[in-house]
């Protein structure tokens, strides 16, 4: 089995601006081997199609830049490599911090009309970690992060650097997943 422990990125802005729709415009991602031992990392930005300007918020949310997201292949390209990295053909599961990225995977697959069922193989690690350590309600990534005793590496609002802060607690806890 492969564990994806992967976080996207999306386009957004200062509060809920009406008609706007979020895409994905990164993706990062670290494959866990059934032994706990990151083998593999993937890691794209994707050109949001809808609304290719990404908002200031948005820079300065995720540190992401125009020039990134110019250089970046559309949704579609960058989808088809994942899957090819993933293999879904072998056993694999998502795993994400939070359920965000499990729905936002569903409606832009939707919008480009890609197979929208892929997504579906997935685990909310937020939602299972609260009661795997006793606490009353889901904590946010970075809490998580110094409940187990690290520090955030990288930056936040990053998908590579959130999946991997993410891969850390994964890997710490895999034994008490509920797969």
């Amino acid at each position: 089995m492969n564990y994806i422990v992967y976080d996207l990125e999306a386009t957004c802005w200062a509060g809920r601006p009406p008609g706007m729709v979020q895409e994905v415009i990164e993706i990062g991602a670290y494959k866990i081997d059934d032994y706990g031992k990151a083998v593999d990392k993937f890691s794209q930005f994707i050109k949001p199609q809808a609304h290719p300007v990404l908002s200031l918020f948005c820079k300065q949310l995720t540190g992401i830049s125009q020039v990134d997201i110019n250089k970046a292949k559309d949704y579609p390209r960058v989808i088809n490599e994942f899957l090819d990295w993933i293999d879904i053909d072998e056993d694999y599961l998502l795993c994400s911090w939070g359920d965000f990225d499990r729905k936002i995977f569903i409606k832009n697959n939707q919008m480009h009309r890609m197979e929208t069922d892929w997504p579906e193989n997935h685990i909310n690690l937020k939602s299972q970690y609260y009661r795997i350590r006793n606490f009353s309600k889901p904590v946010g990534l970075q809490k998580a992060l110094r409940k187990e005793g690290f520090e955030f590496d990288g930056e936040p609002h990053r998908g590579i650097d959130d999946a991997y802060n993410t891969a850390k607690i994964f890997i710490r806890l895999m034994d008490y997943w509920s797969f």
